[in-house]
């Protein structure tokens, strides 16, 4: 945990306070403060980060429109801090780039504990390369490739930005072609704590795969709907 680089966005100093307080206390060292989006950008472009940690309401800018810019910069795990907290406010979040939120008061435990679960899962896929050197570490869809051990997805040949969240999603799916999950399975399994977020997130992420990885996302021809039952990854067996 001390080696991951966690940055604080947000203009109410007394917050950012008390979350450097907890999260230090929890184990995160590496802490980055910035109190406008100006400073946000001009931070992520001299560190590398981990973790943004984003309020929505800022001076300068909201973090509804920094998140797009952000995310011109880096693929890092970002939680929006918010007290908006309508369906159109959360969906728009993921739609623009979030990993997750959460609406204030909060208890900066509960941001700890979300930021441990999120980095649970990374260590859990970097230990299963580790203990099973004949893993799969890329996978062929002929459209698209994942690529896990560099953090990668190529459509036709091309990079394509991808969101740790999206990523660890389609990972998931990658992992288990042809087979159905529930909202509840994927938010169990690629979340980690479905308590926290609700069957809104994984639709979202749904659509934000699909709008890269699909010619036509409106008509997947991959990661297909299964009416009633969930989702699944389609792959052609080969002989």
């Amino acid at each position: 945990m001390e080696n991951k680089k966690i940055l604080i966005v947000d203009d109410e100093k007394s917050i950012v306070k008390l979350l450097e307080t907890v999260l230090m206390k929890e184990g995160f060292k590496d802490l980055l403060k910035a109190y406008t989006a100006e400073e946000a950008l001009q931070c992520i472009s001299e560190n590398h980060v981990d973790i943004i940690l984003l309020d929505v309401m800022l001076p300068d800018q909201s973090g509804f429109d920094l998140c797009p810019k952000i995310r011109e910069k880096t693929d890092a795990y970002i939680l929006f801090l918010t007290a908006k907290v309508s369906d159109l406010d959360v969906l728009t979040g993921f739609a623009i780039g979030g990993d997750d939120y959460i609406t204030k008061p909060f208890n900066p435990l509960e941001i700890a504990a979300r930021i441990k679960a999120r980095l649970r899962r990374g260590e859990k896929t970097n230990g299963s390369i580790i203990i099973k050197q004949e893993q799969q570490l890329k996978y062929d869809f002929g459209r698209f490739i994942l690529d896990e051990e560099a953090g990668e997805l190529l459509v036709n040949g091309t990079h394509i930005p991808c969101p740790a969240q999206v990523f660890l999603l389609l990972q998931y799916f990658c992992k288990h072609p042809n087979i159905v999950f529930s909202k509840t399975q994927l938010l169990e399994a690629v979340w980690g704590f479905d308590s926290y977020v609700d069957d809104n997130t994984v639709t979202v992420h749904i659509r934000r795969i699909r709008e890269r990885i699909e010619v036509d996302p409106s008509r997947p021809q991959y990661l297909q709907t299964v009416r009633g039952l969930g989702y699944k990854l389609v792959k052609e067996k080969t002989n």
